[in-house]
């Protein structure tokens, strides 16, 4: 009998995150993937500058650079006619822009799946105490009280594991039959649209070396299509939209149905094209109900569907599991209640919902399916600041602070930094002797408390009423401190006096904030621990 604090069932991106954050707060995991190795296909390419924060804190953001594409070669977004041919727009995507690129210290990136899942991979197995298995698979599982127990079957003998685990990560993706076996319900619209992949290979330079994107959308009456980039010169995706509003089914796409396809995409009819794999797909715009039942966690895209215009599956998934991690850790070195993994559900899915009908929303504006036929996106289309950086939590897991929300006109496309309770920990640039760091640098697997120049009590009181688990680090931002605030900007973007302090908590949100100074700093720093992690009611 296998027995493990954490089963993770899929060896995706989502998954192998799950293994890394786990391993980095202490917590033995075993990851079981089904496939031989990790993705043979670029599948998701873009990740979002949230995502790569998660990276960033990880410690794997620059292995991560070094397998995408390099940075300067995918700065538009074309549309055309056909590759060759009239070119009807271009545009920078918003996000991509100086005010929105300046709230964080990362960038986006471009790295194909096939080359992202390897260097998480290999760090996850550097890491510890976390294992990985890949060709085995979950075959079955059920729940007790306190545990989740089930079969491995490792696919190249045959042989079954049974396993006891505490909980269960489901992260196997759209097919997950962890979902399908809990009977989660599912929210939105199915099967949307059809849509095709294509991988070939074609020297595509002399139409894209001088205007580099991440997409080139080819807009005929009789196919609608997207080049994908993945190498920038001779690897490249070429996406079909809706293939059956043309009569196509998916046998129909041989290799050399799908060669003609790409060259007429290309607008050249002579250019060597080798396909290297095809793929039918349906789009559905999705999102379980509940994250949680019981033991057992959804992430990822079994837990949420979402067409791939704007590019939030994978974020979403990975940023699914950085929330889940910490809570996990703590309740299984029983430092929290168990009330506390309740919060998973009521953070992320609210979003996973805004989030999946956005995605929705970009891809009937651009003719994806019958009901809208057009080939310009709407405005929102990859400029949704809003949604990758100004989430907003409201659960157990968060202490309001009486502040109101900010008012927003597009909450979407708009995203102005705030550490009220809730939001995410903003991004300011500040220095630790010769060194240039960011607030999201000071972050990692512990709660992290900021205090203003005067808020030495807050210091103090932290180091009095550091839990054991999670652990706490404090810092003070100011002059005469370790950390200094040259540009002046920190205590304004944090909301605080002089004298005040704001908690933050491993996944780098702002779990509780004190605007100045207040006696007993102590006693309300373990009274709020206690909140935080369940083991006082909310309403205490």
């Amino acid at each position: 009998m296998l027995e493990i604090p954490v089963l993770i069932s899929g060896g995706g991106p989502v998954g192998l995150a799950a293994s890394l954050l786990l391993s980095q707060h202490g917590v033995r995991s075993l990851l079981v993937e089904r496939h031989g190795g990790t993705a043979l296909t670029p599948k998701a390419r873009g990740i979002n500058a949230r995502t790569m924060e998660v990276f960033r804190q990880c410690g794997i953001e620059d292995a991560v650079r070094a397998a995408g594409l390099a940075e300067g070669g995918t700065g538009l977004i074309v549309w055309t006619e056909t590759l060759a041919g009239r070119e009807i727009e271009r545009r920078v995507p918003g996000r991509a822009i100086a005010k929105n690129m300046a709230v964080t210290p990362g960038k986006n990136c471009l790295c194909a799946q096939d080359d992202l899942e390897p260097v998480i991979r290999r760090f996850a197995e550097a890491a510890g105490p976390g294992e990985l298995r890949f060709n085995t698979e979950l075959t079955s599982f059920a729940q007790t009280r306190d545990s989740v127990a089930g079969i491995l079957v490792d696919r190249t003998t045959g042989v079954e594991t049974p396993f006891t685990a505490r909980y269960l990560i489901a992260a196997e993706g759209a097919q997950s039959r962890v979902r399908r076996a809990l009977g989660a319900k599912m929210i939105g619209e199915e099967k949307v649209y059809d849509s095709v992949n294509i991988l070939f290979h074609a020297d595509l330079r002399q139409w894209v070396k001088d205007r580099p994107a991440a997409l080139y959308f080819v807009e005929l009456e009789d196919l609608r299509a997207t080049f994908l980039t993945i190498n920038g010169r001779d690897r490249w995706g070429f996406l079909i939209h809706s293939s059956s509003k043309f009569g196509w089914k998916p046998e129909d796409f041989t290799p050399e149905f799908c060669a003609s396809l790409i060259r007429k995409g290309i607008g050249v009819s002579d250019i060597p094209v080798t396909v290297l794999g095809v793929s039918p797909w349906e789009a559905s715009a999705i999102v379980a109900d509940c994250y949680r039942f019981d033991n057992v966690f959804l992430a990822g895209d079994a837990a949420h569907e979402m067409p791939p215009t704007g590019g939030f599956g994978l974020n979403t998934g990975v940023q699914d599991v950085h929330n889940l991690a910490w809570k996990l850790a703590a309740v299984l070195r029983g430092k929290a209640n168990k009330a506390l993994l309740d919060s998973y559900h009521d953070e992320r899915q609210p979003l996973a919902e805004i989030t999946t009908r956005n995605a929705l929303a970009n891809a009937l504006s651009m003719g994806r399916t019958e009901r809208q036929s057009g080939v310009l996106p709407r405005r929102e289309f990859l400029a949704e600041q809003g949604l990758i950086f100004g989430a907003t939590y409201a659960s157990g897991a968060v202490i309001p602070d009486g502040t109101p929300p900010q008012a927003l006109a597009d909450p979407v496309t708009e995203y102005l930094p705030s550490a009220r309770p809730g939001g995410r920990a903003p991004h300011v640039w500040l220095r630790r002797g010769n060194e240039q760091i960011s607030t999201i640098d000071l972050i990692g697997s512990r709660f992290l408390l900021l205090a203003g120049a005067e808020g030495e009590a807050w210091r103090r009181a932290a180091q009095a009423a550091a839990p054991v688990w999670p652990p706490l680090v404090a810092h003070g931002i100011g002059a005469t401190t370790e950390i200094s605030d040259p540009e002046g900007k920190w205590q304004q973007a944090y909301g605080i006096d002089a004298d005040g302090a704001v908690l933050i908590r491993p996944d780098g949100y702002v779990a509780w904030r004190s605007r100045s100074g207040i006696a007993h700093p102590e006693i309300i720093l373990r009274a709020a621990f206690d909140r935080l992690l369940g083991r006082i009611p909310a309403m205490a």
